[in-house]
């Protein structure tokens, strides 16, 4: 292998959405898209101070910032629209936007209000981005690969957080079939799972800082001596994106150092 193509850009030309683009793993994920020759990222989320931040921290000639809540499909179907009308084309989408359950949900004590409001955004609002980016690449002729944010919690069970777990097992599903259906467009859909991460959001939840998140989490990890960072859940993104995956379709990636209930 030579230098050259180990320093190679993996996305260049590339047009990418990243959902969920403001902070935590949509944030890591649209700078190494950037730093990979995409000449632009739309930074898609609801937190506008932070989502123009990240755009003009990439630069506004490779990124953008729009106001997308993924929970009405009309927002969602125009921020796709507004896309390739502005810029030609979708070749990426990174459906990343989600929430954590903030309930200790058991099946005794579920509540169905906090469960459809966690669903309306990580498995509906996860559907209607996969579907638009579908659509736009079909009419486009682009033979693109949407990337999907699972979790650990999509391969296994749990004693709270129901809601949560399910909603992950959701989108495994979704990405299953999706990828079955739109394989015949040479269109890929995987997805990423990753054990814990200190995100701010996962820091808000636990009412943990950073450093107490990683450090309840390291027992878990077979693999020690490495502490999970976003960057290392963008780096498998980047490689289901690029054309390093070209033959990977419906898959999971688990990135989680061989977490161990």
């Amino acid at each position: 292998m030579t230098e050259t193509t180990l320093h190679k850009k993996k996305l260049e030309g590339k047009l990418a959405i990243v959902t969920g683009g403001a902070s935590g793993i949509g944030e890591a994920t649209a700078h190494l898209f950037a730093k990979h020759g995409a000449r632009m990222v739309v930074i898609a989320d609801i937190q506008e101070e932070l989502g123009h931040q990240v755009a003009n921290s990439i630069g506004l000639n490779h990124s953008t910032y729009i106001r997308c809540d993924v929970t009405d499909e009309e927002q969602v179907k125009a921020m796709v629209e507004w896309t390739v009308k502005n810029y030609g084309q979708l070749d990426i989408m990174f459906s990343n936007a989600r929430i954590f359950s903030r309930l200790n949900q058991t099946v005794l004590n579920l509540d169905l209000l906090a469960l459809d409001h966690l669903f309306a955004i990580n498995v509906r609002g996860m559907a209607v981005c996969v579907k638009h980016a579908a659509r736009a690449m079909v009419e486009g002729h682009v033979r693109g690969s949407t990337v999907c944010t699972a979790s650990v919690a999509a391969n296994q069970g749990s004693t709270k957080n129901t809601d949560y777990f399910m909603s992950k097992h959701a989108v495994l599903g979704l990405v299953r079939s999706a990828s079955r259906q739109l394989g015949e467009h040479g269109i890929r859909v995987n997805c990423i799972s990753s054990s814990v991460i200190a995100t701010p959001m996962a820091c808000s939840v636990s009412g943990m800082d950073a450093e107490q998140v990683e450090k309840a989490c390291e027992p878990h990890a077979s693999l020690k001596g490495v502490v999970l960072k976003v960057g290392h859940v963008a780096c498998a993104v980047l490689f289901l994106a690029s054309d390093d995956s070209g033959f990977l379709n419906g898959h999971n990636v688990v990135v989680d150092g061989g977490w161990v209930d």
